[in-house]
Parts: structure tokens; C-alpha cells; sequence
């Protein structure tokens, strides 16, 4: 596993950012080094290897909030290579748009596969219609994405079967 957690955050209403904030603070009490980065601050060349988190919301029709649109489509337009990257996906957005419902994070996972990164454990979305706050979901969710991440960076140091 890696030494550190890049938390990518997109978000309209800052949602997602307090979201972000409760995981790093769950991965910080289990020892894991956390850092939060809104995406409107991070540049492609940034994304080479390592382990992220992608907790973003979603904004009118289906829309990547505002401040991860720069990030998207520069990913979308130079395609970088990104096989050196474990990823995990926490959106969030409203069951009364189900054609829409949590596309802004649905895009990024989309993207992120396509361009080599390997996605761990399974995505959460979580409805804001739901009676769970989405920081304590998300609380719950990170501890059980990290034990997946964990299971693949052990599973990964074992030697070959023959």
C-alpha cells in the first residue's frame, strides 16, 4: 500500500469536500497518511502513481462539478496513461434524477479504467434522499475500501504460484 492517500475532490456545494474531510480524518486514525486535493489544483502530469480516493458530487444534468471539469477534460483530451494508480470511488448526488443519479463521480471511475487505473473495491454512492449523513457513510465505507486496498498490496507481495 502506499505511504499516502490522495483524496480528489469535486464538488459544487462543498459537500464533497466536508465528505473528504471525514475520510482523511478515518484513514489519519488508522495510521494512513491522508491528503485532501481539490481538483481545480491538481494537473494531469500529477496523476502518475499511487493511491487516490475520488469523492465528487454531481452537478445539473449529470454534470462534474465545476471545479473538476479542468482536470476531466484534460484527461479526457491527452489520455495519459495511468496504470500506476489505485483508485476508489464516493459520489454523490439524488435518486430523483436516476439517468444522472451520482454521473459526476460515475465519470470519473469511467475515465480512470479507461485510462489503465486499477479501481479497488466497489463504488459507493450515496443519495442525499438517504437518512445516513454522507460523511458517516463515507466514514464507513473508507475503512471497508482500505481493507480491500490493503488485501491487494499483500495479495500483490506473495510469490507466484507454480
Amino acid at each position: 500500500m502506499s505511504t499516502l492517500i490522495t483524496i480528489l475532490v469535486a464538488t459544487m456545494s462543498g459537500t464533497a469536500e466536508m465528505v473528504a474531510e471525514e475520510m482523511a480524518g478515518s484513514l489519519k486514525e488508522q495510521s494512513v497518511r491522508a491528503r485532501i486535493a481539490m481538483m481545480d489544483e491538481v494537473s494531469i502530469g500529477e496523476l502518475t502513481e499511487g493511491d487516490y480516493l475520488i469523492c465528487s458530487s454531481t452537478y445539473g444534468t449529470g454534470d462534474v462539478p465545476d471545479n473538476g471539469k479542468r482536470l476531466y477534460e484534460s484527461l479526457r483530451a491527452h489520455r495519459p496513461v495511468l496504470r500506476g494508480i489505485r483508485y476508489g470511488v464516493f459520489g454523490l448526488g439524488d435518486s430523483v434524477y436516476p439517468n444522472t443519479f451520482c454521473f459526476g463521480a460515475k465519470q470519473f471511475d469511467e475515465l480512470f479504467s479507461e485510462l489503465g487505473a486499477v479501481r479497488i473495491g466497489s463504488q459507493f454512492y450515496h443519495d442525499r434522499r438517504s437518512t445516513v449523513y454522507p460523511e458517516d457513510a463515507a466514514v464507513e465505507w473508507v475503512r471497508t475500501w482500505l481493507t480491500a486496498l490493503s488485501a491487494t498490496a499483500t495479495s500483490s507481495c506473495r510469490e507466484p504460484q507454480t
